[in-house]
């Protein structure tokens, strides 16, 4: 059956929330069947009292609340419920980070990640990597399952020279390093496929993620590293992808844009 899907970092959900032309409105405007969300920086009850507007009109829920207050934090909203809700991926490190859920409908699942994202020469750089190996291994588990799987989320990494503007200034940033490049090739090489990137093979983006600083916006000097990465039989059914992009500077109610996927 046709199905939309929508992935969106909201930076905060209060306050993506608040704003006149934020996220209620977008939802209230949407299409899509379900929609990730990541870094809520919400508790589940926190979530649920900023979306309640949403939910009163048929909206479900589903939220992975983090253990660090106000960091992190994922969700799934959808027009069914889900018939089964799984928080994290195993690893017990990570197991109340707030950074992956899956919601299974039918013989889907719709996952929600937060990869972290990172910083060179810092613990948040090993953090960053621990989560990739681990991470990884449960790829390949669902991989093998033979569900329909997407993982739809910010991945904190630009796959390629063509995922984000200024590549050549950002060779030694976290998020364009080697060796998480070659993680990703890893991923798709095996039986995950980039659905945006496999829809706009021969584009530069389209960039999901522009800083708050400068013209960066203005310019259309982003980075794409909003993705929805489906096995390979779920990722032939996309017939469409597009980056929501906010017409103006003024109208964003993240530094991110929604990458919504039609699948038949």
């Amino acid at each position: 059956m046709p199905y939309i899907l929508t992935t969106v970092n909201v930076n905060g959900v209060r306050a993506a929330a608040k704003k006149d032309h934020g996220l209620l409105r977008w939802l209230a405007a949407t299409e899509a069947d379900a929609v990730c969300l990541q870094e809520t920086r919400a508790d589940d009850k926190q979530l649920a009292t900023v979306l309640a507007p949403v939910l009163e009109q048929g909206w479900h829920l589903a939220s992975a609340e983090p253990a660090a207050k106000g960091r992190n934090g994922v969700a799934v909203l959808s027009r069914v419920p889900a018939d089964a809700v799984r928080i994290g991926f195993g690893d017990p490190e990570f197991a109340d980070s707030g950074r992956y859920l899956e919601a299974d409908f039918g013989d889907l699942t719709v996952a929600s990640l937060y990869l972290p994202s990172g910083e060179v020469g810092t613990e948040r750089q090993d953090e960053k990597e621990r989560f990739m190996a681990s991470f990884g291994e449960h790829l390949a588990k669902a991989a093998a399952s033979g569900r329909d799987v997407v993982v739809s989320g910010d991945w904190n990494i630009a796959h390629t020279e063509r995922d984000l503007k200024n590549w050549k200034s950002n060779q030694k940033a976290s998020g364009f390093l080697p060796e998480e490049r070659q993680w990703l090739d890893g991923v798709f090489a095996e039986a995950w496929v980039d659905v945006v990137r496999g829809l706009h093979p021969d584009v530069d983006g389209p960039y999901s993620w522009w800083s708050y600083r400068g013209k960066a916006f203005d310019n259309d000097s982003g980075w794409r590293i909003d993705y929805q990465v489906a096995t390979a039989d779920l990722a032939e059914r996309a017939i469409a992808a597009r980056v929501e992009r906010a017409s103006s500077y003024d109208q964003r109610w993240s530094d991110h844009a929604p990458v919504t996927v039609e699948y038949r």
